[in-house]
Parts: structure tokens; C-alpha cells; sequence
């Protein structure tokens, strides 16, 4: 006995749509991502540097200002807290160079003296100036 369905049978397809645009996206990407060899047609020798560090290291300039606002320049106590003082010495101590310079601030110092100390540096037309920090103990 045969039976006939009653039900018609649908063809099987496959859409080859997404499977095209996986494989360009795949072609794409290995395109962008391979890199080229290019060589140079000129022939040149580039110049070696010395691996010895350099003798002349530029020094730097300490502003040290201890818990009651007195200035200190590279650990020598000015005579006095004046701005025309400090201004003085710094001149003095850079003798026309153009060296950083670092402040160094105590924490309990007068927030003035800082002030003064940057505002005799700005004077003086230096930009190579820093202020020391530290790292607070946790």
C-alpha cells in the first residue's frame, strides 16, 4: 500500500548571503591587518650614539623653606625671608644658566613663603621649575 502525503514537501536551500559577507569581513580584516615589507631604495648608514652617559648633567637649583617660612638655597640659609633677597641669590646661584629648579616646601610651612618663592622664580623668568612632593604614609 502507498501512502501519499498530503503535506508538500518544501525544497531545502541554503542562503549563501551571510556566509558571503562573513568571508569578506574575514578578507577585510586579514587585509588590514597584514603588514607590508617596504624597503628603501637609498642606501644609508645611520649614525651611532654612545651608550656612556653624558659627562656635563645638568645640575639643579633647591629652594628648601623649613616650618617658619626661612629660605633655604641648596641647604645655605638665606639672612632673611625677602623676596629681594631670595631674588638675589637665586640670580646669584644661576649665574646665567637655565638649570631647574626645585622647591621644596615643609608641610607646616607658611603657605606666603611658598608664594613668594614662586612669584621671585616667575620674575626671574625661569620655567623649569617643580615642587617636591611626597607620598603620604597608608
Amino acid at each position: 500500500m502507498k501512502f501519499i502525503s498530503t503535506t508538500p514537501v518544501e525544497e531545502v536551500n541554503i542562503n549563501l548571503t551571510p556566509l558571503i559577507d562573513v568571508v569578506f569581513l574575514l578578507l577585510i580584516f586579514f587585509m588590514v591587518s597584514t603588514t607590508f615589507d617596504t624597503t628603501s631604495e637609498l642606501k644609508i648608514t645611520l649614525p651611532e650614539a654612545s651608550d656612556q652617559p653624558s659627562a656635563n648633567v645638568p645640575e639643579k637649583l633647591n629652594i628648601m623653606i623649613d616650618s617658619e617660612g626661612r629660605f633655604y638655597l641648596n641647604s645655605r640659609e638665606l639672612t632673611n625671608k625677602k623676596s629681594a633677597t631670595l631674588m638675589a641669590a637665586v640670580e646669584r646661584a644661576l649665574n646665567g644658566s637655565d638649570i631647574p629648579v626645585v622647591i621644596q616646601s615643609d608641610a607646616a610651612s607658611p603657605v606666603q613663603s611658598l608664594v613668594t618663592a614662586m612669584d621671585v622664580l616667575g620674575k626671574l623668568g625661569l620655567s623649569r621649575v617643580s615642587i617636591a612632593t611626597t607620598r603620604p604614609l597608608e
